[in-house]
């Protein structure tokens, strides 16, 4: 099968592009099924409802809403603590190194560190079944009845 799409990595995504002949959704479990809509909104609201973007959208919340709420409130914390405790905050550790400046530090390590998690769950948990997804939704849309 030829992709034309430009932006496609066959060998980064893991899909092979074989599909088991006349299977909806092309053999995967949990693919969308294939039938021929009559409208772009239609095939996407198809795809909305469908298990496998019903997956795709669960694995993404269960990952972003509690990494979310944890850099938040690891965020208000380090603001109310320079609010409320000038005294602890300057409190040195090394030198003139104090608290603030190793918490303010912990501010962009804890960055880096949740953008990583971030990638590595996407590409680990989410990647791959978006990608079928995406090609599941483009084979709807070739088949599109034109207004």
């Amino acid at each position: 099968m030829a992709v034309d799409d430009p932006w496609y990595e066959a060998t980064a995504s893991g899909w092979s592009g074989e599909t088991a002949a006349g299977a909806p959704g092309g053999g995967r479990p949990g693919a969308v099924p294939r039938q021929r809509v009559h409208s772009a909104a239609e095939i996407y609201l198809e795809v909305q409802r469908s298990p496998a973007f019903q997956e795709v959208r669960r694995r993404y919340r269960r990952f972003v809403f509690p990494a979310t709420l944890a850099f938040l409130l690891w965020y208000l914390a380090y603001v109310v603590a320079a609010t409320a405790a000038p005294g602890l905050m300057a409190r040195p550790v090394a030198g003139a190194v104090n608290v603030a400046m190793v918490a303010g530090l912990g501010q962009f390590l804890t960055t880096f560190l949740l953008t990583w998690a971030y990638a590595r769950h996407a590409r680990l948990r989410r990647d791959r079944a978006a990608l079928e997804l995406r090609w599941d939704t483009q084979e709807m849309t070739r088949g599109m009845v034109q207004p």
